[in-house]
């Protein structure tokens, strides 16, 4: 059987496309009985609305794009959860990418992302997406074409609105807690050296043991790299000297640290005391369960989404933009205790 069309509804009244529309979407700006009849006769005939051609129609798709950087990292997800929840609640669907920490995959995205597809655009940048391209080619969407937020990983450079975390206190607040149990050495994992958060929360750690009257020590800096053996990086570590503390900056890392301080003897948290960053589910079931920075990442989804929805349905609304900065909490569970 032909699928039908809206023109095909419209020649039948004697209506233009225009109207058709108006009353299958049940626009008050169409007669009741005009618009009952349109409707009996679209639902007889099985009519489908093609999204496509409804968006060209009404210059506007009630789409929004969202590119996270890694879908393993239970921060992006927790975002994610809270972006569609808000644009489900304002009728808007998403399209998610991931760029998989990759600017050729990122630019690939933005390129699809930018024809028409979407109203507008919720995006975390790849971890050195500073030196490529892509900045400038976001910034030439942002200022004149789609509405653009930026969170957690953003840039200087473009002119949108962002929703941001408190990096560098978080940083130095939780070393401060480390300091406060009675740990001297703490060292630092990283998996996000190259990073603005990364380099943020690793000089809040600086300030507080400065402010504390430790020394920095370079060597307790320990930034790890995809291809790099964790194992090997983290037995020179543990020799390097005597440690009581380690921090690490994601969650995934916070876990195979842990699992590897246990595997050489240590005692968690009798010997070393671990925090991680990011409150998911994998830090609540191991043993012991983690102490964890919490970003919450469902709040910051959903602040974003609402960020987004606001400057695509007030596009002349005039307002500067905003950067939103949330603060962290800090989740005590058993991988960490105070030093008798």
């Amino acid at each position: 059987m032909k699928k039908i069309t809206l023109k095909d509804i419209g020649k039948h009244f004697g209506v233009s496309i225009s109207t058709v529309s108006k009353a299958v979407r049940d626009s008050h700006e169409i007669s009741t009985e005009l618009k009952l009849k349109i409707q009996k006769y679209a639902k007889e005939n099985n009519y489908k609305p093609n999204k496509v051609a409804l968006s060209l129609l009404n210059k506007s798709t009630k789409t929004i794009g969202v590119v996270i950087p890694n879908i393993l990292n239970y921060f992006f997800i927790q975002v994610l959860y809270g972006i569609e929840k808000i644009a489900n609640e304002k009728g808007y669907n998403i399209i998610s990418c991931i760029s998989d920490e990759s600017n050729e995959k990122e630019g690939k995205t933005l390129e699809v992302l930018d024809a028409g597809t979407v109203d507008g655009l919720i995006m975390s940048l790849t971890n050195d997406s500073d030196l490529n391209k892509n900045i400038g080619y976001l910034q030439e969407i942002a200022s004149s074409q789609i509405p653009v937020v930026l969170f957690d990983r953003v840039s200087d450079a473009i002119n949108c609105d962002k929703v941001i975390v408190d990096d560098y206190e978080s940083g130095f607040k939780t070393t401060e807690y480390f300091i406060n149990i009675g740990c001297k050495n703490i060292a630092v994992i990283t998996p996000i050296g190259n990073s603005n958060i990364g380099k943020l929360r690793v000089d809040g750690y600086k300030k507080a043991l400065h402010k504390n009257g430790i020394s920095f020590d370079e060597g307790m800096v320990l930034n790890i790299e995809p291809k790099h053996d964790l194992d090997l990086e983290m037995s020179f570590l543990l020799n390097y000297k005597k440690i009581d503390a380690l921090l690490c900056l994601d969650e995934i890392t916070a876990v195979k640290v842990q699992s590897i301080v246990k595997e050489r003897g240590y005692s968690v948290p009798g010997d070393i005391s671990i925090i991680g960053f990011t409150n998911g589910q994998l830090s609540k079931y191991v043993t012991p369960a983690m102490t964890m920075v919490s970003q919450h990442g469902k709040y910051i989804g959903e602040i974003a989404s609402k960020m987004l929805i606001k400057r695509i349905e007030e596009p002349d609304g005039g307002e500067p933009f905003e950067t939103k900065v949330i603060k962290t909490s800090l989740i005590v569970r058993e991988s960490t205790k105070k030093i008798n």
